[in-house]
C-alpha cells in the first residue's frame, strides 16, 4: 500500500513540475500545448524546399535569416489528414534536444490561439489505451475551462528523425 502511494505521489510531483507557460495551437478540431520555453519564434507560413527521400510528414527545409532549418508537417506526422494552406496556417519554430545537441526545426500548425499559464493541479497524467498505442510523447492533459489541451514533449514527438545531417546540410 504504501507502495502504491509512493507512485502516486511520485506522478503528483512530476504533473506540478509540469505547470508553466504552454503556446497553444490547433491541428483541426484538435488543441494541443508547448512548453513556451521550447518555441524559438512563430512564423508565417512560406516556401518549403522538397529534400528528397525524407518521410512524408518532413516537408523539407527553409532559409531563416540564413539557418537552415527543416520543417514537418505535425498532421502527417500524427497521420491526421492534410488539409490546404490557410493564412492562419504557420510554423513554429521550437528547439529540440536529440543526444546531446540542440536542433531548430520547424512544425507546421493550422493556427496558433495563445500563450496559457496552466497550473500542475490542472494537468493530468496521458489516458493509457493499451500496450499498443504509444503515448509517451505527451507530458499530459491541461484541462482549461471545459476543453482538454494536449501538452506535447516536442524532444519526443521528433524523436528519431535526423535533423543533424539536414541542419548541417
Amino acid at each position: 500500500m504504501t507502495e502504491l502511494s509512493s507512485k502516486s505521489k511520485d506522478s503528483s510531483k512530476t504533473l506540478l513540475d509540469r505547470e508553466g507557460k504552454y503556446l497553444t495551437f490547433a491541428l483541426g478540431p484538435e488543441e494541443y500545448g508547448l512548453e513556451i520555453l521550447k518555441v524559438r519564434e512563430i512564423i508565417g507560413y512560406m516556401e518549403i524546399t522538397a529534400v528528397p527521400q525524407t518521410p512524408c510528414y518532413v516537408k523539407g527545409v527553409i532559409n531563416l535569416r540564413g539557418q537552415v532549418i527543416p520543417v514537418i508537417d505535425l498532421r502527417t506526422k500524427f497521420g491526421m489528414e492534410t488539409t490546404e494552406v490557410t493564412e492562419q496556417t504557420c510554423i513554429i519554430v521550437v528547439e529540440i534536444v536529440q543526444g546531446n545537441r540542440q536542433f531548430n526545426t520547424g512544425i507546421i500548425v493550422d493556427h496558433v490561439q495563445e500563450v496559457l499559464d496552466i497550473a500542475g493541479d490542472k494537468i493530468e497524467e496521458a489516458p493509457q489505451f493499451g500496450a499498443t498505442v504509444d503515448t509517451n510523447f505527451i507530458l499530459g492533459m491541461g484541462k482549461i475551462g471545459n476543453s482538454v489541451k494536449i501538452l506535447l514533449d516536442i524532444d519526443r514527438v521528433l524523436a528519431g528523425d535526423n535533423f543533424a545531417m539536414m541542419n548541417q546540410a
